[in-house]
């Protein structure tokens, strides 16, 4: 898989270095901590991204992913609490559950196709 004709690692290394040379020079006040959670969202974009297009479709990746996301977005101030993350992340592993378990069916091997 590729994203702008790159693999998501490679993004990631040129986020990485991007984030070192804005902390060494002290552009838009980041620090090597605010850099790190920076890093980790953009860790858990490219996983999410992953996640959606591999098939057949894990829900458990999809789920790390997002949950990679909102920890990182909470350590840099969105109002959510320990509780209410868990459900987010419970919720989002029901629907995705529900919804791919319809559109699944095993595998017909040889001796149930005869």
């Amino acid at each position: 898989m590729k994203i702008f004709g790159r693999e998501p690692a490679a993004i990631l290394y040129a986020l990485q270095a991007v984030l070192a040379v804005l902390v060494a020079f002290g552009v838009f006040g980041l620090t090597d901590e605010s850099a790190a959670w920076v890093l980790t969202i953009g860790n858990g974009v490219m996983a999410l991204i992953v996640a959606v297009v591999t098939r057949p479709f894990v829900v458990s990746a999809l789920t790390g992913a997002v949950q990679t996301i909102l920890t990182a977005a909470i350590a840099f101030g969105l109002p959510v609490t320990e509780a209410q993350m868990g459900s987010i992340i419970a919720a989002l592993s029901i629907i995705l559950g529900l919804t791919l378990r319809p559109n699944v069916a095993p595998e017909q091997t040889a001796v149930t196709r005869a």
